[in-house]
């Protein structure tokens, strides 16, 4: 059977992995651990990255949902005068690789049946390749992967394009025929920028209406993907 393409890119947080059942819970302990218990503290620090404490869950809006480690940290540093923007990021990707992970489907035969229809497989994450590994080490699915990047990999971030290339480039797969595969504008946006197929999935922060105008198709989680490929 043909299948729209040949190469798969996933984000990794919000589109292997559920947002907030992942990094809304562990976002909350984090912030309690950093404040070391004040509750003044807490609150500005949930301020600063738009986490509702109520909730226990990110706002949609909140800065560091696609972005970088290093940006968490930038985002945090004012409301922690005395620790450098250095030391919060490092403090930050030591906790996020122990983080409670929980797949959006079973990955291990979701990723398996893809590699059967002979497809390349990518990750690409606005995390640091380190937190990825671990991630997907953790979940037992990194042999699956043929490439892992993260912001730190030296191909840049998204929404720039550049990582998505570096992937097509290591599979020698042509960019139109990879599909980039996330829960983000930021993952939508650079697959656009990279002449690539893009595929939006609700088990992130964003709604279908935010995603839509950037994708081909937004789907209720990856275990879709399959039936869209063969369509």
């Amino acid at each position: 059977m043909s299948l729209r393409a040949d190469a798969v890119l996933f984000d990794k947080d919000g589109t292997l992995f559920d947002f907030h059942a992942t990094w809304s819970h562990w976002a909350h302990e984090v912030l309690h651990d950093l404040a070391a218990g004040d509750a003044a503290l807490i609150g500005r620090l949930a301020a600063a990255v738009d986490y509702d404490l109520a909730a226990r869950r990110f706002c949609p809006s909140s800065p560091v949902i696609a972005g970088t480690s290093r940006e968490a940290a930038e985002c945090l540093a004012p409301a922690l005068p005395g620790r450098d923007v250095a030391a919060i990021e490092a403090h930050l990707m030591e906790r996020a690789a122990r983080a409670p992970l929980v797949p959006v489907v079973p990955l291990a035969p979701c990723l398996d049946g893809l590699r059967a229809r002979g497809l390349r497989l990518g990750v690409m994450t606005n995390d640091t390749e380190f937190g990825a590994r671990a991630h997907l080490a953790a979940a037992g699915v990194l042999e699956r992967f043929d490439f892992v990047a993260g912001f730190d990999s030296g191909h840049g971030a998204k929404p720039a394009p550049a990582p998505l290339l570096a992937f097509a480039a290591a599979v020698g797969v042509a960019p139109a025929r990879v599909v980039m595969v996330g829960d983000s504008t930021h993952d939508l946006i650079a697959g656009r920028r990279a002449g690539m197929a893009c595929v939006g999935v609700l088990t992130g922060t964003a709604a279908a209406a935010e995603l839509t105008p950037h994708a081909d198709a937004v789907l209720p989680d990856i275990g879709h993907l399959p039936a869209w490929l063969a369509a």
